[in-house]
């Protein structure tokens, strides 16, 4: 088994909101297919929600029940992206320890 700063962060949390981590060098197996696929689809969530963001600002009538739900589903995106951020950024690391 690996050392756990050899190991890949999931983009999913586990029992009690701890990270999750894969332990394999086939980058090319089903568990980091999955993850680099579920990664992809929270970046695009994140532009997405950027966008929507942009235009609820620009719009003075956005009532504040909507404002809420909006800085609730920012915050929760913002999470997704840091860990994809830190799990990308470890991997390069891992690999290539000089890059850095």
């Amino acid at each position: 088994m690996k050392a756990q700063d050899e190991m890949r962060l999931l983009p999913w949390s586990g029992p009690e909101n701890k990270p999750c981590y894969l332990s394999t060098d086939d980058s090319g197996g089903y568990i980091s297919r999955l993850a680099d696929n579920i990664e992809a689809i929270q970046l695009g969530a994140a532009a997405e929600l950027l966008e929507e963001v942009s235009g609820t600002f620009d719009d003075q009538d956005t009532d504040l029940n909507s404002l809420r739900c909006l800085v609730r589903d920012l915050t929760s995106s913002l999470r997704d992206v840091l860990r994809v951020a830190a799990s990308r950024g470890h991997l390069l690391t891992v690999n290539d320890p000089h890059r850095l």
